[in-house]
């Protein structure tokens, strides 16, 4: 090819990717997405776990939703108070200081301390168990199956099972509620992190028949219910509540509770 020849190709190319830059130029110009400058800011400012605790299917979700005031600036309970002061700041208005949340699960039914029906062999999944006899293995149809599908599901390594039980470490647990969502036995809530009294059980089956099965389980017999001078403590189907709002950490009812089951 003659030195010509490479000149005339290289203009070509030379003016064909002048045009084809100039058409995606005048194409991304008519096309472009106009950016929310507070969106970004929000984002930049949450955590990033994605872990959905929000109600949204992640942070990406959360900061167009409170950029456009659908969302609380204190939505992100992994972000905690001092992430909802940044979002507050940027978004120009002042964030409401929440009490630090942990995942709380509603039984005490360990392995020493619980009766079994049968020996379960099979998939290791606390849903899977609902095909099963009796919804699994265990007297008690409220306990904790002991399978860690809330394991599985929690993105900060706050919960494991011991001793047949799950148990929730409060110091890594982020509030996301994940584990809350994946309970079929629907043992976990959320609870203040200071909460010092918490009653460890969620069967409502009457007394006679929780001790058939579990020598901790609530027996309904609203002792702690009658002691308590605050009202902070109902007794619903046969299972006693502690509302820590009106909690004031007394005591008195976990002294009375015969079966010692309130933390």
């Amino acid at each position: 090819m003659s030195i010509t020849g490479i000149i005339i190709a290289a203009l070509v190319i030379a003016v064909i990717g002048l045009l084809l830059g100039l058409f995606l130029g005048a194409a991304g110009e008519k096309f472009k997405v106009e950016v929310d400058e507070k969106e970004v800011a929000v984002r930049a400012e949450l955590p990033g776990n994605n872990c959905g605790g929000c109600g949204y299917a992640g942070c990406d979700g959360l900061a167009a939703a409170i950029a456009k005031g659908k969302a609380e600036v204190s939505a992100c309970p992994v972000g905690g108070d001092a992430c909802a002061k940044k979002i507050g700041e940027i978004m120009g208005i002042s964030a409401k200081e929440s009490k630090p949340m942990t995942a709380f699960v509603k039984c005490a039914g360990t392995c020493d301390k619980t009766k079994q029906d049968y020996q379960y062999y099979g998939v290791e999944d606390c849903k899977m168990l609902s095909f099963v006899p009796n919804g699994g293995p265990k007297t008690c149809n409220y306990g904790c199956l002991g399978f860690g599908s809330c394991v599985k599901v929690c993105p900060f390594d706050a919960i494991h099972i011991v001793d047949g039980v799950a148990k929730v470490d409060s110091d890594r647990c982020k509030a996301c509620k994940k584990c809350i969502a994946e309970c079929p036995k629907n043992l976990i809530e959320l609870v203040p992190k200071d909460s010092s009294h918490l009653v460890q059980c969620s069967s409502k089956d009457r007394g006679v028949d929780v001790m058939k099965g579990c020598s901790v389980g609530c027996i309904g017999c609203k002792l702690c219910e009658k002691i308590c001078e605050t009202g902070a403590i109902t007794v619903v189907d046969n299972v006693a509540h502690i509302d820590p709002e009106k909690c004031n950490n007394c005591g008195k009812c976990a002294e009375k509770c015969p079966k010692k089951i309130i933390l």
